[in-house]
């Protein structure tokens, strides 16, 4: 048998039990490849499940408001995947006539739809044969046929996409991408591979020269950018100043005001800076976080400190809350919240 019978039907024996599984809907496939981009399917699962509940088909997403979006991804984190899902899903409905694009080369024309995502949608519901291309697949195909070509690097997408084009099967597209991500995910992990009850254990060219670790290969990259947010809570009779965020990763979500650095700042330099922006003199500002609360991100490190000054002058930029319920925040503030709320007696999301 072949690479794609075996895993085939090993997949048939094997496939896990996923909700999306259970429907052909490209709407439903489309909301769970965007929500397992960058997320653990234990994590995932949750949260299309309740993304569902919200929002249970395409009408419903393109006729609610941005908001609204953003506080049902909240804790998922890369919030440009939400706006631009929410975005599509207007062009769908009201200038493509809610016509769900079938074709690879109308659905990668989508914002937030890559490659991956278009094959995925493409073989899942129409059967069109497109393989899918992510780390699960780099990593099993360069062990199976031990690759040497860094997985990292761009020039080696073209020679890992013509090899998985050339390996998936006219027939069962759909089902064989999903194989192939499962056996992947479950079998040929990344760490403690499976290799002694792997279908295949005997054909594998990593694992029979004893070199399965040493794939795939990459190239080290530099270290991720370090910065520092001071978060400053600006408190007034219980209510405390958020502001909306206008560029960058959280765009249109909510945050306390903050000052960003290159390196951790003291509190004198703090102090200049409050006053600089606010024309506020921080004399009884407290340091609410004795420890960095760390936020990594792809390419950046975040380190944040939270600052709290009570009772502080009102500052017209902004907007005084004691409930943040109904405003989008980043996995940073809820880090913050689910630490020191009862500290603070925030009322947090």
């Amino acid at each position: 048998m072949n690479f794609s019978d075996l895993i085939l039907d090993w997949y048939d024996i094997n496939k896990r039990d996923l909700p999306w599984r259970k429907s052909k809907d490209p709407y439903k496939i489309w909301i769970s490849e965007i929500i397992l981009q960058q997320t653990k399917i234990s994590q995932g699962t949750k949260y299309y499940l309740h993304f569902l509940k919200k929002f249970p088909n395409l009408k419903s997403l393109a006729n609610s408001s941005e908001n609204e979006v953003l506080l049902s991804w909240q804790g998922l984190g890369y919030y440009s995947r939400a706006r631009n899902l929410h975005k599509s899903a207007k062009k769908i409905y009201f200038e493509l006539e809610n016509n769900f694009p079938k074709k690879y080369e109308s659905l990668i024309k989508l914002k937030g739809i890559g490659d991956y995502t278009a094959s995925a949608i493409s073989s899942i519901c129409f059967n069109e044969k497109n393989a899918v291309l992510d780390g699960n697949v780099y990593r099993i195909l360069a062990r199976y046929f031990l690759i040497d070509k860094p997985i990292n690097i761009s020039s080696s997408k073209k020679y890992f996409r013509q090899l998985a084009q050339d390996l998936i099967p006219n027939k069962r597209c759909g089902d064989y991408n999903q194989a192939i991500m499962d056996y992947s995910s479950t079998i040929c992990k990344p760490v403690n591979p499976k290799c002694d009850i792997c279908i295949f254990s005997k054909s594998c060219k990593a694992n029979l020269s004893s070199m399965t670790m040493d794939f795939p290969k990459k190239l080290s990259k530099n270290k991720n950018r370090v910065l520092y947010y001071d978060y400053v809570i600006f408190d007034q009779g219980g209510k405390n100043l958020i502001q909306k965020i206008n560029s960058g990763l959280w765009v249109n979500m909510y945050q306390f005001p903050v000052f960003q650095s290159d390196s951790c700042i003291s509190l004198i330099d703090l102090k200049k800076m409050i006053y600089e922006k606010f024309n506020i003199s921080a004399y009884n500002i407290e340091l609410v976080n004795e420890n960095f609360i760390e936020h990594k991100l792809t390419h950046l490190q975040i380190q944040s400190r939270f600052w709290k000054i009570s009772d502080a002058p009102k500052i017209k930029v902004g907007i005084y809350v004691d409930d943040f319920e109904n405003f989008p925040m980043s996995r940073l503030m809820h880090k913050f919240f689910e630490k020191y709320n009862s500290k603070l007696s925030l009322i947090s999301l």
